[in-house]
């Protein structure tokens, strides 16, 4: 799972990615935080909020997480949590490019389980940090995958060049398993009294998690989203289909397509703190 030895014949594509982070109009404080790393063997490096780069030079990672807890608690899970991704998943990698067997699946459950116990940690320790939590949706591109792994009720959507807009991920609520049930629709999801309810978040008091860990592959073209609740909270499954395309599309507006979709959601809303980031894959620079 080396960087080298995962890159085939076949070119490897690029990436194009936005993030932004809002308040929103109602709360105080910002209790969401994303990520944007670029990871090799030897080094991991700080993205910005928008950029371009191949990964025939290294992998990617991006994260939406949404903290939760007393004052400024849930702020600083949130923070914690992307810090520790910086800290753990080099680690992670560079076992992974061992090539003794280690998978994605063992790297993203190991990441996803030490950040919950160090949450959790915290959280015993400390009175202010008592029931701290925080949600977390993680995805790692290689130039074939995109492997993630998926905690709460911040969301993963893949829009493929060619299909339909996907929710990937799944809400660990009583109330998302009713939708997948197909028990409620979306505009009953959205208006239900227990929507925010999650049975499992990191750290947050929970003995035990079951991240959801899976893998999309991707071909030029696709879009992917990563954002919290509050982005839901103000647009609608069909808004945010229709408008990653457009925003993505060259020339057709100078707003990162993260923050056309963040500035929608708060404008439709804005009850909630609202994060997006969106990664679009791309042919490789200089190809027909």
């Amino acid at each position: 799972m080396s960087a080298d030895t995962r890159r085939g014949d076949r070119p490897a594509p690029d990436l194009q990615w936005s993030g932004l982070t809002h308040v929103g109009r109602v709360r105080p404080n910002n209790e969401d935080s994303f990520l944007a790393l670029a990871v090799d063997g030897r080094e991991v490096r700080y993205l910005g909020k928008t950029g371009r780069a191949s990964l025939s030079v290294a992998d990617f990672v991006f994260a939406v997480s949404d903290g939760m807890g007393g004052a400024k608690s849930g702020e600083f899970a949130s923070r914690f949590t992307v810090d520790r991704i910086t800290r753990l998943f080099p680690r992670a990698f560079r076992l992974a490019a061992t090539g003794i067997g280690v998978g994605f699946a063992d790297v993203l459950g190991e990441l996803v389980t030490q950040i919950h116990e160090d949450l959790t940690r915290l959280g015993t320790s400390y009175e202010e940090c008592a029931g701290m939590g925080a949600t977390l949706s993680l995805g790692w591109f290689t130039p074939e995958w995109m492997y993630f792994a998926h905690v709460g009720d911040s969301r993963i959507y893949s829009l493929p060049l060619r299909g339909e807009l996907t929710q990937v991920t799944y809400d660990h609520s009583h109330v998302g398993w009713l939708r997948r049930q197909g028990q409620i629709n979306e505009r009953e999801q959205r208006t239900h009294p227990r929507r925010n309810a999650l049975q499992q978040a990191l750290g947050a008091g929970n003995q035990f998690i079951e991240p959801q860990l899976g893998a999309v592959d991707h071909r030029a073209g696709d879009r992917f989203l990563l954002c919290s609740d509050g982005l839901m909270d103000g647009l609608w499954d069909w808004q945010i289909a229709e408008m990653l395309p457009a925003a993505l599309e060259a020339g057709a507006t100078p707003r990162p397509p993260a923050q056309r979709l963040v500035e929608a959601a708060v404008e439709a809303s804005g009850r909630d703190n609202t994060t997006a980031v969106v990664v679009e894959v791309l042919p490789p620079a200089g190809a027909p």
